[in-house]
């Protein structure tokens, strides 16, 4: 078992932990003292951590062991993401974590969803909880954050990742062809339900991205970075 605690961690210190982990691993899933599990506090590296107390309110472990590997890719990654609708976003999240995003950048455009500003917030730790959520299951102990919204124009103007890519049909003059090695920072733009408008195809191209279409269907918003994030990993692996 794997879960996140958000507080400081060392080896040989007892803990109390957090109420959530508590009641899902001692409520939910019934452990008894003397059981183990893995903690992370998402500034590196994970703990081996041994249950040594439990009562009706709270429960105490003890730190055992640290281990130093964080599963993160040899780059970093950014996905930038128009805003999509309900379970859309959620998957997107997701299963971008499970493929080792280290950011995920929303970004409002033509055609995307947006969000009245006070739900903004709600929203955001929703899916900053999936991202969590996403890392106890597949083993990322550094965890990606989830940025608030900003214009397209907004961020194409501050973008400085080596590697601009923008998930769009074809175009012979600004085509990426995959190459191996990858560049240290990376940035993923993908659209929304709709897709990119010509003129923010084009605005991107002026700043530097270059288009990537991979096969001949077209990708649902959902699916697109997904798409995109594992095959850069094919293509960072073969090289």
């Amino acid at each position: 078992m794997r879960f996140f605690v958000d507080m400081p961690l060392a080896v040989h210190d007892t803990i109390t932990l957090p109420d959530d982990v508590y009641h899902h691993w001692t409520k939910v899933l019934r452990a008894n003292i003397g059981d183990t599990a893995t903690l992370f506090n998402g500034q590196g590296g994970e703990y081996t951590a041994t249950l040594t107390h439990i009562d009706k309110k709270s429960a105490h472990v003890r730190i055992d062991d640290f281990n130093p590997a964080n599963r993160t890719l040899p780059y970093r990654v950014t996905l930038i993401q128009a805003m999509s609708k309900g379970e859309r976003m959620d998957y997107t999240i997701q299963k971008a974590c499970e493929l080792g995003v280290s950011a995920i950048q929303l970004i409002t455009t033509e055609r995307s969803e947006r969000l009245r500003y006070e739900r903004d917030n709600k929203k955001l730790t929703h899916w900053q909880k999936i991202a969590v959520s996403a890392c106890e299951q597949c083993g990322l102990n550094i965890i990606p954050v989830i940025l608030p919204p900003v214009t397209l124009s907004s961020y194409l103007a501050s973008c400085t990742d080596e590697l601009k890519i923008v998930m769009s049909l074809s175009d012979d003059t600004h085509r990426y062809v995959p190459k191996a090695p990858l560049p240290s920072t990376i940035g993923i733009l993908v659209g929304s339900e709709g897709g990119l408008s010509d003129d923010e195809i084009d605005a991107c191209h002026k700043h530097g991205f270059l288009s990537w279409t991979i096969g001949e269907r077209i990708l649902r918003t959902e699916t697109a970075g997904v798409v995109a994030l594992a095959g850069l990993q094919v293509v960072g692996q073969v090289g």
